[in-house]
């Protein structure tokens, strides 16, 4: 495994596979009444976050917290970056605490590689713009399997705005690597151009949605349109919205959060047994637990072997 995780596209299959395997570990962890173990006790991990998030700051957060790291969050809003400081000035000044870890969320793609420049850190992308999100691959692919229990074959249907979308990328790569059969859906407007280059189909209408074993729903980021992309929400939601008419009974619903209910999902399927969307947030603390592990203390160990006893022992809070 690479020092940084930076896209899904460095990580090979036996590479996700030992993450997988490292996650289940943490799980069990994770039931015990006393969470922390002592893996990263004495290591400073910093959450670096220029863009609003809920799941992924907070399940970073408590990942890192349960390895027993100490942990900074900084948030651009009311840090020096409102003052003008640059990105470079302010990794380089955050890099003066030794930092083992550097976990960077931000609106520009390919920030996530530079910081990796600059700091002897490791670097882990939480989010660069409409490039990638390695970890919410990885606790999708953890997610999926957990339910389904093989990955190989799964006909995965994308639904929505892909253009936009880095968890798409991210999907795309992962599930394809891990034996999965790939469709993106969307309107034109909302699908790349080359998309298929990463290894999957294209389809712009929902009729063969009946063969996907796998609905995984989009959220149409309409904070990074600078233009129209679809006439209306209304009409976006006539065509492709995901609801009890167009989910069969045996297929299984995902969707990265939040949820614009009644745009690219309705009710009703939200909150079907079908729908992975509650174990997906679950899945993202052990599979972060599990990066930070292989980034900072694992690598070397053997692909699906769990953590030494001395590792997943439970520590006093």
């Amino acid at each position: 495994m690479q020092p940084h995780l930076l896209s899904v596209d460095e990580l090979s299959r036996d590479d996700i596979e030992r993450i997988l395997g490292r996650a289940e570990s943490f799980a069990e962890v994770s039931g015990r009444e006393i969470k922390k173990v002592p893996t990263l006790r004495g290591r400073t991990v910093i959450n670096l976050f220029y863009e609003a998030s809920t799941r992924t700051q907070s399940s970073f957060e408590l990942a890192a917290k349960r390895l027993s790291a100490d942990l900074i969050t900084l948030k651009a809003a009311g840090s020096a970056v409102d003052k003008g400081e640059s990105l470079k000035d302010t990794v380089q000044t955050l890099s003066a605490y030794d930092p083992a870890a550097i976990i960077i969320r931000t609106p520009h793609a390919g920030a996530a590689a530079l910081v990796a420049r600059w700091t002897s850190a490791a670097v882990i992308n939480a989010g660069d713009g409409k490039h990638e999100h390695p970890t919410q691959a990885l606790l999708d692919l953890y997610t999926l399997k957990r339910r389904a229990g093989s990955l190989e074959g799964l006909r995965v249907w994308i639904v929505g705005d892909v253009l936009h979308s880095r968890v798409a990328r991210s999907n795309i790569l992962a599930f394809t690597r891990m034996g999965c059969e790939v469709t993106v859906c969307g309107p034109p407007t909302l699908i790349p151009r080359g998309i298929e280059s990463l290894g999957c189909a294209v389809r712009y209408t929902l009729d063969e949605l009946s063969s996907a074993d796998v609905v995984y729903a989009l959220r149409m980021q309409r904070e990074r349109m600078s233009g129209s992309f679809v006439p209306s929400l209304r009409e976006y939601a006539a065509r492709y919205q995901i609801d009890g008419r167009r989910l069969g009974p045996s297929q299984l619903l995902m969707h990265p959060g939040p949820v614009n209910r009644g745009v690219e999902l309705a009710a009703e399927v939200i909150d079907s047994p079908q729908a992975l969307i509650a174990e997906q947030v679950e899945s993202g603390v052990v599979v972060r637990m599990a990066v930070l592990y292989e980034l900072l203390a694992g690598r070397g160990a053997p692909a699906g072997v769990p953590a030494p006893d001395e590792t997943i022992a439970p520590q006093p809070a």
